[in-house]
């Protein structure tokens, strides 16, 4: 059964559930929008606003309300995790590694694990709201999450500054 991808079923996955799944204990099973905790600035290396619903039980992801300000990007960064951005708002254009893409309201923002990324607003009057969602925790509960940024770089730049072969 594929996992993902072009030949993914769902009903070979929901088939390959067990008939019988026990409910999980872990709460509080609703985070509300108050009781998000921004993440101090000195922990974001960029100038977008981080909201974590950290105080979902979740062992394996991490998720985020992430605002970018009008005319503003991310850092260009990369990290071990992957990571899944929905546009609640906005439009704006992402690049990862070689490749640039736009998005708009209601379109997923998929970036592979280790490739250099940075996220930009397009709009000069509106911001960007993302909901993130990663994988981040079981990383780091395997011991294994990395994560570096280059501050606000090209990918040419991040790569020079990493010491890596240019593409």
């Amino acid at each position: 059964m594929a996992q993902s991808g072009p030949d993914f079923s769902m009903a070979d996955f929901l088939g390959a559930i067990s008939a019988t799944v026990r409910p999980g204990p872990a709460r509080p099973v609703v985070v509300h929008a108050d009781e998000l905790e921004e993440l101090p600035a000195d922990q974001v290396h960029n100038p977008t606003r981080l909201l974590i619903a950290g105080r979902l039980p979740t062992t394996t992801f991490e998720i985020f309300r992430q605002t970018i300000p009008p005319g503003l990007s991310s850092d260009m960064q990369r990290h071990h995790h992957e990571t899944v951005h929905y546009v609640i708002s906005g439009e704006g254009h992402s690049e990862i590694e070689d490749d640039t893409e736009t998005w708009s309201t209601g379109d997923f923002i998929y970036t592979p694990p280790w490739t250099w990324h940075r996220h930009y607003n397009d709009s000069t009057e509106r911001p960007v709201e993302f909901l993130t969602i990663e994988n981040s925790r079981l990383l780091g509960l395997l011991g294994v999450g990395r994560r570096q940024s280059a501050g606000l770089a090209t990918v040419k730049e991040a790569r020079e500054r990493f010491e890596e072969d240019p593409r």
